[in-house]
């Protein structure tokens, strides 16, 4: 990855960083001001796009750090440690606002709806914005390592557009409440707004946990991937295959692969051929195949071990 490049990506991530807590902050207040429970839920929705944006930076500063002796693999899991925290702490959030949302409507409260409706204007403006800055922050590259990056960027995005749907309700119910005075529109707002912060928690534990269990990524199929490796010429069998995720944009296979009894130099043609397959089908770029003879059988000292790491 070149210098320039990320240091674009750390502007624009910044810059984004800094609207969004603009937004969070005239939103605490606002919602103080006009006693808005739809406008607090908006507002942490608004925490969690900042949460969502820093991590997204910070994987990728730690993604360009080498990795050392005592981690092999680099810093990426990082990345899935945050999301665990972070998809914890929105399922507490949301069932705060649900608990707050319930007592709103037994118990209504006066809401400013013209002020309302204009601090979520506001909101959705800046979040549309942040939305554009964040979708011009792709990294220019032409392999399959530019993924991370471009993985990282849309995410953020997402959260973004999904904060810009949240103040489309708070909006909603601005309207609502300043025309008819029916100020129940304001906790069956934050009611939805929690179900959208609840969804996203769900996604990140369960995400999460996939990759911290060393499951296969949601992306690919184990029998395609055997297929894929099977379609190379002189593969004669795949068994013992394993696909896991350091993070959600680095994958490791490994695998025993059999063939028949060949040079040396033959089954290096073979494992270039599988690794070019699993790089183009599925982005998989660091891999540990072991060839066996299909002659000796497995467990034979002849069978020729080679492990290929990431180009």
């Amino acid at each position: 990855m070149k210098n320039h490049e990320i240091k674009t990506v750390e502007r624009r991530f910044l810059f984004a960083i800094l609207l969004t807590l603009v937004i969070l902050i005239v939103e605490l207040v606002g919602s103080w001001w006009t006693d808005s429970l739809a406008l607090l839920s908006d507002a942490a929705h608004v925490f969690l796009d900042i949460f969502a944006i820093g991590l997204s930076w910070v994987a990728i500063r730690l993604s360009t750090m080498p990795a050392n002796e005592r981690y092999s693999y680099g810093f990426h899991r990082f990345e899935v440690i945050a999301s665990l925290a972070n998809g914890l702490t929105l399922g507490f959030v949301s069932l705060g606002i649900l608990v707050e949302a319930y007592h709103r409507l037994s118990e209504p409260a006066a809401v400013k709806g013209l002020d309302l409706l204009l601090l979520a204007i506001f909101g959705l403006a800046i979040n549309l914005i942040v939305a554009y800055i964040l979708g011009g922050g792709h990294l220019h590259r032409h392999d399959h390592q530019s993924h991370s990056e471009d993985l990282n960027i849309r995410s953020a995005r997402l959260h973004v557009l999904g904060d810009a749907a949240a103040s489309l309700g708070v909006i909603v119910a601005g309207i609502v409440i300043w025309q008819t005075g029916w100020t129940q529109a304001d906790p069956i707002a934050s009611i939805i707004i929690s179900l959208i912060i609840f969804i996203s928690s769900y996604r990140l534990i369960r995400d999460s946990l996939r990759i911290m269990m060393e499951g296969v990524p949601a992306y690919i199929n184990l029998e395609d991937v055997s297929r894929a490796i099977g379609s190379v010429p002189g593969v004669l069998q795949v068994h013992d295959l394993h696909v896991w995720g350091v993070c959600s944009a680095h994958t490791i296979l490994s695998a025993h692969v059999v063939i028949k009894d060949q040079m040396l130099s033959s089954g290096e043609r073979i494992l270039e051929g599988i690794r070019e397959n699993l790089h183009e089908l599925f982005g998989i770029e660091h891999t540990t195949i072991q060839l066996e003879c299909e002659s000796c059988g497995q467990g034979s000292v002849s069978r020729a071990s080679l492990a290929e790491g990431e180009r």
